[in-house]
């Protein structure tokens, strides 16, 4: 662990840039940037409400998560061939190597896209060419996890399942995402033990809109192995000392929590309690084209509002997100080697 140098902005920011990190939390349909939206709408026909990029852009102004989901899906609309879906992964998995991360564990939608007619196949077919084209021309690692939207039903989630089973090597695991609000985990209880049964990786979005109890219930009911988002463990203390106990990780986005209000102001934001509590926090972009920011956005600008976070905490968080990944355990101490020496360069 490095000692915690208090470097200059400009240093910090490149220090933060260049680090070998991960992304645990990066929805795939939340990188479509309105420019390729439009591209995309040209492309396959489809009539946007929007006239141009800009009227689409100040649209983003979202007071809560389901503000913004309901232009998420809107934006999804756009998505309908295999060459769609290569386009949208491609742009994402560029910007992360420009953001040194090695490894990428993307999520995405099938629901968004089954619901208008695109086929399962159709998905995986752009995305997995995507990764296996950054594997080989980016040098990246990455993985898709597939998600159930909890505003639906437990059913059209086992529907999902039984589609994407025929697919299961191009996916690792299974999240929870969409609306927290009045959805518990509880409510996926059957879907997720059939997926654990089938050897898939779980995860699930709690505690971000959603109180720390279901926190609790995403690991005792769902059984789950990382906790999206989980700013609001804090609220409970003895969840916070099993969380730090039991080391479970937490895919954290600030600028996604500041722009669904989860947060006033990034100032304000919990990260760096987080890590004091001797939780394993990571950084990640969530929906990075609606919310402000890729991955080294996330960090500089976290870093800028909280001052207490310096090179160890930078550290940290990126030995953080490498081991909390599902990568094999040879990458990932190879990652780890490679940060470690980066840090000793660095300093």
């Amino acid at each position: 662990m490095p000692t915690n140098t208090t470097l200059p902005p400009d240093a910090l920011a490149q220090l933060l840039r260049t680090m070998p990190k991960a992304e645990l939390h990066i929805h795939i349909e939340g990188s479509l940037e309105p420019e390729l939206i439009f591209e995309l709408a040209r492309r396959n026909g489809v009539a946007l409400a929007y006239p141009d990029v800009e009227s689409l852009r100040r649209a983003y102004a979202f007071t809560d998560l389901q503000s913004f989901l309901d232009i998420y899906y809107a934006g999804a609309s756009v998505l309908l061939k295999e060459d769609d879906f290569f386009d949208m992964a491609m742009a994402y998995f560029r910007r992360a190597v420009a953001d040194g991360i090695v490894h990428a564990e993307v999520f995405f939608d099938p629901q968004t896209h089954t619901a208008r007619g695109v086929s399962f196949e159709t998905v995986i077919r752009g995305l997995t060419r995507a990764r296996e084209t950054a594997q080989q021309e980016l040098g990246l690692s990455s993985a898709f996890i597939l998600c159930f939207l909890r505003h639906l039903s437990e059913e059209a989630a086992f529907e999902t399942l039984e589609e994407a089973l025929p697919w299961r090597e191009h996916f690792i695991g299974v999240g929870l995402d969409s609306s927290e609000r009045g959805h518990p985990p509880e409510k996926f209880a059957r879907v997720f033990a059939r997926c654990r049964e089938l050897g898939l990786r779980l995860v699930a979005h709690a505690g971000e809109e959603g109180p720390a109890a279901y926190v609790r219930s995403a690991l005792d009911v769902l059984k789950v192995e990382r906790i999206d988002h989980g700013v609001r463990a804090l609220e409970d203390a003895e969840l916070v000392r099993r969380l730090a106990r039991e080391r479970v990780p937490l895919t954290v986005c600030p600028l996604s929590n500041v722009k669904l209000r989860v947060f006033d102001r990034l100032s304000d934001h919990n990260l760096g309690q987080l890590l004091a509590s001797g939780l394993v926090a990571t950084v990640n972009s969530d929906d990075p084209a609606y919310f402000g920011g890729y991955l080294h956005q996330n960090f500089v600008e976290t870093f800028a509002a909280l001052p207490a976070l310096q090179v160890r905490e930078a550290y940290t968080l990126a030995r953080n997100s490498l081991e909390a990944s599902f990568a094999e355990a040879s990458a990932k101490a190879c990652w780890v080697d490679r940060l470690d020496a980066h840090f000793e360069r660095f300093h």
